[in-house]
C-alpha cells in the first residue's frame, strides 16, 4: 500500500471524514501538534467533531483554529487553561467538555489502541471524575473503572518517518502522539523529515508502520511557544 501523500488535504480526502466523527489529535501543549493536518481539517469544514487531545491549543493556533470555526462539539482533554475561546464557548454552553486526569487520558488512549476493554485506577475516586462510573475495592483500596478511547481518525506528528510509515518522535512530542497513533481506525502522520525505508534504526522506532495508513512531509511548522518566560 502506498502511504505517502503530497498534502494533508489529500490524506483527509482519502479518509472521507464525516460530521460527528471522533478525532484523536497528538501533541503536548503546542509541542508535537500536527499543524498541517489541523489546518486541512479546518479547510475540510467537517463539524460536530469530538476531539480527543491533551490540550485544546491556544486562541489562534492548534486546535484553537477549529474552535474559531465552531467545528468542535466536544473536547476530551486534561488541560485547557491557555485558551480563552475555549473557556467562553464552554461557559456559553456551546462546547461540551470531558475532563480526564492526564495519566488516565494517556492510559485510556493506550488501552483503546491495545484492544483492552477497560482498567481500574485509583485516580479520581471520590471526585466528580468518578461520577456515574463503576468503582471497586481491590486489596482495601478503591478504584474507578475507566473505559478505552478510540476514534475514526488519529492525527499525529513525528520528527522523522520513513516511506513505510515507521515513526520517530522527538522528546516531549512522544507523550501523546505515540498512543494516539494506535487508537484510530485510520491514522495519518505528518513528519518533519521523510526518509527511505532502512534509514531508521529499528531499535529507535516509536510507532511501527502497521499503525500508519497515510503520511506526508509537513510543509511548514511555526513551533509556537505556549508560555515564554524571560527575566
Amino acid at each position: 500500500m502506498k502511504k505517502v501523500v503530497q498534502s494533508a488535504a489529500e490524506a483527509l480526502a482519502k479518509v472521507g471524514l464525516n460530521d460527528g466523527a471522533t478525532v484523536l489529535v497528538g501533541g503536548f501543549g503546542l509541542c508535537g501538534i500536527p499543524e498541517n493536518l489541523i489546518l486541512a481539517l479546518r479547510e475540510l469544514g467537517v463539524k460536530n467533531l469530538t476531539v480527543v487531545s491533551n490540550n485544546a491549543g491556544i486562541d489562534d493556533f492548534g486546535l484553537g483554529l477549529l474552535l474559531q470555526t465552531r467545528q468542535i462539539r466536544k473536547m476530551v482533554s486534561s488541560y485547557v487553561g491557555e485558551n480563552k475561546l475555549f473557556e467562553r464557548q464552554y461557559l456559553d454552553g456551546e462546547l461540551e467538555v470531558e475532563f480526564v486526569p492526564q495519566g488516565t487520558l494517556a492510559e485510556r488512549i493506550r488501552a483503546g489502541g491495545a484492544g483492552i476493554g477497560g482498567f481500574y485506577t485509583p485516580t479520581g475516586y471520590g471526585t466528580p471524575v468518578a461520577e456515574g462510573k463503576e468503582t471497586r475495592e481491590i486489596d482495601g483500596k478503591m478504584y474507578v473503572l475507566e473505559k478505552p478511547i478510540t476514534g475514526e481518525l488519529a492525527l499525529v506528528k513525528a520528527h522523522i518517518g520513513d516511506t513505510h510509515g515507521n515513526l520517530l518522535y522527538r522528546k516531549t512530542a512522544r507523550n501523546f502522539n505515540q498512543p494516539i497513533a494506535t487508537a484510530g481506525k485510520i491514522t495519518i502522520a505528518e513528519v518533519e523529515q521523510l526518509v527511505p525505508v532502512g534509514d531508521l534504526d529499528p531499535d529507535q522506532i516509536h510507532t511501527p508502520s502497521i499503525f500508519v495508513n497515510y503520511l506526508l512531509k509537513g510543509a511548514h511548522y511555526e513551533k509556537r511557544i505556549e508560555q515564554r518566560t524571560t527575566r
